[in-house]
């Protein structure tokens, strides 16, 4: 079994071994750029070990882990300039180093590059991963969808944003552990406990990304802490302060809801983080990553292979619960 460090290592290398340097140079410098900024390589790590759980030729389903990964970063260049996001894993987003129109057509290029990757699946395998892929990219999309429209709205119940995160996160690390256990060999049974077992890490994921968005360190988060509080993002913990305030509480976390001001920036994100604490939205949030980690668990003790065979899988999805950045 290979490590994650190796596998990622392996990821990184093919990566870098893409020729972006084409015609027009405004068209593909951008691209090269994005990728080269690193990031975790959390979906095609996940399609290349699961993979390594049934076959120890990773190599087989490597293409699809490319494609995954650079889906997986065009969803990110339309995201920030959604998000009017100035800063991704530490430097300019994309829109803010050249411009919006940019972003998108270099994005539009990179979802043609992932199905150009994607299509280079295993022949046997070929059909039900690019019937899978799109449904999931789909899927993707009507995530981002319902985290726009949740921005106007003035209530958004828990369930409705839980339902937003496994479209907009889950479906993805979902569909990228499925993919690499067909891949592999593996029998649909198990195929369906990986899928499973990637819904609900990537829903744990997601919770821990709001948790250190208000919470984490802006050196080793890579992007600036209080984000989504100066957006009015409707988080699990913004969803249950608007809940749970009450009186005084009520009113000053609307006022804050109402501030846009730039110069009071940090204010509002301090207060907004107060009002967090003393409402106990932080830990509610804890509790509820830690349910879907308990569920991702117990998919992977249900996958039929050898124990040592889930290990690396296991160490990673422990890292991603307890992680800082």
């Amino acid at each position: 079994m290979k490590t994650f460090n190796e596998i990622t290592q392996l990821i990184s290398t093919e990566i870098d071994q893409i020729n972006w340097s084409k015609e027009p140079r405004g068209l593909y410098e951008p691209i090269g750029y994005v990728l080269s900024m690193g990031g975790k390589r959390i979906r095609p790590a996940l399609t290349l070990m699961a993979c390594n759980m049934f076959s120890d030729n990773v190599h087989q389903a490597l293409n699809s882990a490319l494609g995954l990964e650079i889906f997986h970063n065009f969803t990110l260049l339309h995201d920030d300039i959604m998000d009017r996001a100035d800063v991704r894993r530490g430097q300019p987003t994309v829109h803010k180093k050249w411009d919006d129109n940019t972003a998108i057509l270099s994005g539009d290029v990179m979802q043609i590059a992932s199905y150009q990757f994607i299509a280079q699946t295993p022949t046997e395998q070929l059909k039900r991963t690019l019937d899978l892929f799109s449904i999931t990219a789909a899927e993707i999309c009507e995530g981002q969808q319902y985290d726009v429209e949740f921005e106007s709205r003035d209530r958004v119940e828990a369930d409705e944003y839980l339902e937003m995160i496994r479209l907009k996160t889950a479906v993805l690390l979902g569909a990228a552990l499925q993919i690499g256990a067909w891949i592999g060999g593996a029998g649909e049974e198990d195929a369906q406990l990986l899928y499973d077992y990637g819904i609900n890490i990537g829903l744990a994921f997601q919770l821990k990304d709001d948790l250190l968005d208000v919470y984490g360190n802006e050196a080793t988060f890579g992007k600036k802490i209080g984000g989504d509080i100066l957006c009015n993002k409707k988080t699990y913990m913004l969803i249950h302060a608007l809940e749970l305030a009450n009186g005084n509480d009520a009113d000053e976390l609307q006022k804050w809801i109402r501030t846009s001001d730039e110069k009071l920036s940090n204010q509002k994100i301090q207060a907004v983080t107060s009002l967090f604490n003393k409402l106990g939205v932080k830990r509610l949030c804890e509790e509820k990553m830690q349910h879907f980690y308990a569920k991702a668990v117990a998919n992977l003790e249900k996958v039929s292979i050898l124990e040592n065979n889930k290990q690396e899988l296991r160490k990673l999805g422990e890292k991603l619960m307890f992680r800082n950045d």
